[in-house]
């Protein structure tokens, strides 16, 4: 098999930096150093992460209108809506922003909008709806940064709306009562990269510290703020791994009813709950019911205190989640051998059907880019409406929203970040805009090596891997997007045995040996070397305990496999 991976490890720390950090293993020193960490001090409060993290909310923008607004609603008993959005997300942070004020006396009511119906964001006619409700102040979470004319709207039938938002703006800021949103321009706080639910989390914070008598604790809400960043892929470093670590701190010792028949439907111990668990377990699930049908139901999970209802809800999204993988599946597929049949080897794959579910193109967006390393769009096209929404997924070399930017004049609406946006084109449009978005991945991406990067920490012997070490590691958690977990090279590993196992035997089941220690280890999604490795392999891997049978053991997590020799 060819080895198609570029494998990349950082330069060795410097004496300055070795000197500065020797109170800690060799290991250490250099993950440390590759994190930008080079000091004593900055390293002590890395490894600490207490939650002493505590950026004033005030220093954000428009803070200060929304919660004399929002107090002004509280003391005079205003209905308030909180406009989320479908995802894990959007509706945490309505979870969040619902409990917190309804804790600071409020009279308060969620919307979140139904995807397949309304589609992101805010949309005139729900709220004409909340104001015919009785409704006096709307604020929205995770969406609105885009929605001047909406924004606009509200303003003209007299509805108060606060946006606060952590999405790209673009062009004109809308016109609300208060706009809270890090990235906006003149915007002074510190951590850019909060996700919704953090900004949620930090207008609760600012409340607390204004409300007279307010007995509501902001750091027992951790527990959504975690769920929220992570499956949102908000980089867990800066005040977000503070927040986040807090969070499963919230988890593990919960009360949340909803959280407990999740974790047990996922077969999870919330005790031992991680940022991993809520990656790959915990928040698919939860983003399960938005994709297929309403999102309402995840939000019920999280607020519910009904033991009966929450096992119920919980059940049904791990069954919506089954289905989810399935349409995946299916749907990658078809786009796959869609965009390959237009272009066999293209800078950006493109596929887009009538019968692509809208709630899952973005996942087969992201198997497409994992898969070939391209930017890709997915999209669900609408003849009735007449118009076809996309989710997009990109690589580092390629600014997905800035590139939408540029096709704003073909575009309905449109908005994300660099590495995920999606957008609504009008469906005479839709071949310009291929066009268009296949000339700008030219002008960026022709000539260049587009390769999966794999980043390593440190090259290291097997018999350098072991419980002390792991011990160690500990302290980078929560790991995971932005601050990955620790990644070791060894070569010249020989090879005990192995065998493809998994359904469809898509992963690898191996035990490698360097004369030393002996050890075994699991590679997902390389089952295509059953049968055809070397005797001697270099292996990528992380460190972590394998508990089976009431026994914990160490394993090898597999990231990538050559034969020795080869080039990195």
């Amino acid at each position: 098999m060819n080895h198609s991976k570029r494998w990349i490890i950082p330069p060795q720390l410097t004496p300055q930096a070795n000197a500065e950090l020797a109170a800690h293993p060799p290991v250490l020193r250099q993950i440390l150093f590759n994190r930008g960490i080079g000091s004593r001090d900055a390293a002590n409060s890395f490894l600490r992460a207490d939650l002493t993290f505590d950026n004033d909310p005030f220093t954000m923008k428009d803070m200060d209108k929304a919660v004399a607004r929002i107090q002004q609603a509280l003391a005079n008993g205003e209905q308030i809506a909180i406009y989320g959005d479908y995802d894990v997300d959007g509706v945490t942070a309505t979870a969040l922003l619902v409990q917190g004020l309804r804790a600071l006396g409020g009279t308060v009511r969620e919307y979140i909008p139904n995807r397949f119906e309304e589609g992101y964001g805010l949309n005139n006619e729900a709220l004409d709806v909340l104001l015919a409700e009785g409704v006096s102040l709307v604020i929205s979470v995770d969406c609105g940064i885009r929605s001047p004319l909406e924004a606009e709207h509200a303003r003209e039938i007299g509805l108060d709306l606060i946006i606060t938002d952590h999405h790209e703006p673009s062009g004109d800021i809308p016109k609300a009562l208060a706009v809270i949103n890090p990235k906006q321009p003149g915007d002074e706080y510190p951590e850019k990269y909060l996700a919704g639910v953090g900004i949620a989390y930090k207008i609760v914070v600012a409340l607390c510290k204004t409300v007279q008598h307010a007995t509501l604790e902001p750091t027992s809400l951790l527990d959504l703020v975690a769920l929220g960043t992570v499956a949102d892929l908000a980089p867990l470093t800066g005040e977000n791994r503070y927040l986040v670590r807090g969070g499963l701190r919230q988890m593990r010792q919960s009360a949340r009813q909803g959280l407990l028949s999740l974790a047990a439907v996922s077969d999870i111990s919330l005790q031992k709950v991680t940022a991993i668990n809520i990656g790959f377990a915990l928040g698919p699930r939860l983003n399960a019911s938005g994709r297929l049908d309403t999102a309402i139901d995840s939000y019920r999970l999280l607020t519910t205190t009904d033991l009966f209802e929450a096992g119920q809800l919980a059940q049904q999204l791990n069954v919506q989640n089954g289905q989810r993988q399935q349409m995946t599946r299916k749907i990658q597929a078809e786009a796959e051998a869609l965009a390959l049949t237009e272009d066999p080897d293209p800078l950006i794959l493109f596929a887009v059907q009538e019968d692509f579910n809208a709630g899952v193109v973005g996942l087969a967006a992201a198997r497409l880019t994992e898969s070939y390393y391209r930017p890709a769009i997915v999209g669900h096209s609408d003849p009735e409406k007449g118009e076809t929404r996309c989710s997009c997924r990109s690589i580092p070399e390629f600014h997905i929203t800035q590139a939408l930017d540029q096709c704003t004049d073909l575009l309905v609406r449109h908005g994300g970040h660099a590495a995920a946006a999606g957008f609504t084109v009008r469906n005479e449009n839709l071949p310009a805009l291929k066009t268009r978005l296949k000339e700008i991945a030219a002008q960026e991406l022709d000539g260049k090596d587009l390769r999966h990067s794999l980043l390593a920490d440190a090259e290291a012997p097997l018999s350098d891997m072991n419980a002390d070490l792991l011990r160690y590691l500990d302290y980078l958690e929560p790991t995971g997007y932005g601050n990955p977990g620790a990644v070791f090279v060894s070569r010249k590993v020989r090879v005990v045995n192995h065998r493809a196992v998994g359904a469809d035997a898509k992963h690898l089941k191996l035990t490698v040996s360097d004369g030393k220690v002996t050890f075994d280890a699991i590679a997902f999604r390389l089952g295509d070397w059953a049968g055809k490795l070397p005797e001697r392999i270099d292996l990528m891997y992380t460190l972590e305990t394998n508990e089976y049978n009431g026994r914990t053991t160490l394993q090898l997590n597999v990231k990538d496999i050559k034969p020795s020799g080869l080039e990195d």
